[in-house]
């Protein structure tokens, strides 16, 4: 698909976490409670090393420090001046929209209109059974609620009637934001249905690229542009498309690939054990980094990664999960440090003809 040089100035680079539970570099596990403030710490690094975006994702476990991202985010923007501030994901289906909105319009306001959501269905289903929601309504409740909470972005009154959540007659959400709607990103993880669904709603496409060549996800980013101008019209403008998925920069490879293994093993293993995968091996490990969708590496060696998947997807924006299970709070903020001092810099030069 390829850029141009215009486009390869306008695209963004973000940073993703989901606050993963660490050790101390002496083994010792730290406390949800720190690992809240470390998180802080990080968003703060982010915007003082020029990153765009900072996204904390929600989940509801012991592995996960952060269940209300909205809270850890409003902490990081009384202390930040630039970096856009968002979820990733807000998990919709088992939340209400309605306070979704609301609560992200307040961290809007407190930051200075750097707030963003950004939501999806979830790939972790523990907010379930927690806030009462059945999983045989798993795509219901987010076909509807997605519906609502486009319907809350135009920050008027709101008529809205559906099976998962009481009517709404011309009620409002507040607070209202200077810039008059929220932006709203849809995460997927690849299906047909969800992308047509985020190009019919108008909303831009985060494609969730965790295993296996970022190139296969080109028909989706194909098929996002087509949906939406059959949808709105041929001259429609189409949303952005930004991509996310893990990685690590160090100060070499074979520094970043080291650090890097043990921890990635550590997580992947904990989630795989519950889903039924194998072990990840050392050589499952080197496969993905060398091909698949692990931004692992030295500056030089993820910025040419990421400028790749630019080029061949043509996207607008590329987020990196730079936190990976028990891996330590310093070697995170150095990771985040060279990400927006060098990464960045040298993906925008490798894109430019």
């Amino acid at each position: 698909m390829g850029v141009n040089a215009t486009q390869a100035q306008q695209v963004t680079f973000g940073l993703d976490t989901f606050g993963d539970v660490t050790t101390t570099s002496d083994g010792r596990p730290v406390p949800q409670h720190q690992v809240l403030r470390d998180v802080v710490e990080q968003g703060v690094a982010a915007d003082r090393a020029g990153v765009d975006h900072f996204s904390v994702g929600e989940h509801h476990r012991d592995d996960f420090a952060v269940s209300a991202p909205d809270v850890v985010l409003a902490a990081i923007a009384a202390r930040t001046e630039r970096v856009t501030l968002g979820s990733a994901v807000t998990v919709l289906s088992s939340d209400d929209p309605v306070r979704v909105y609301e609560r992200f319009a307040t961290l809007d306001g407190i930051s200075g209109g750097r707030a963003e959501i950004q939501v999806g269905r979830g790939s972790f289903v523990e907010s379930f059974p927690l806030f009462g929601y059945d999983l045989a309504d798993y795509d219901a409740l987010f076909e509807e609620k997605l519906d609502l909470l486009v319907r809350l972005r135009s920050e008027g009154p709101v008529t809205w009637t559906g099976r998962t959540r009481a009517p709404l007659d011309g009620r409002r959400a507040w607070p209202t934001t200077a810039g008059g709607a929220l932006p709203v990103w849809v995460g997927v993880g690849g299906t047909p249905e969800s992308v047509v669904r985020t190009a019919r709603h108008g909303l831009p496409l985060m494609l969730a690229i965790i295993g296996g060549a970022p190139a296969r996800f080109a028909p989706f980013v194909e098929l996002y542009g087509r949906a939406a101008r059959e949808l709105h019209g041929a001259d429609a403008v189409v949303p952005p498309v930004g991509v996310h998925s893990p990685g690590f920069v160090a100060e070499s490879d074979e520094d970043a690939r080291d650090l890097l293994f043990p921890h990635f093993k550590a997580n992947r293993d904990r989630i795989g054990a519950e889903r039924g995968w194998p072990p990840m091996t050392r050589d499952d490990f080197e496969a993905e980094a060398d091909e698949g969708a692990l931004f692992v590496g030295s500056p030089d060696t993820v910025a040419r990664r990421i400028a790749d998947t630019v080029r061949t997807l043509g996207v607008q924006r590329f987020d990196l999960k730079y936190a990976h299970g028990p891996l330590p709070h310093e070697h995170l903020l150095r990771a985040i440090d060279l990400y927006g001092t060098e990464v960045a810099p040298r993906t925008r030069a490798l894109l430019t003809p």
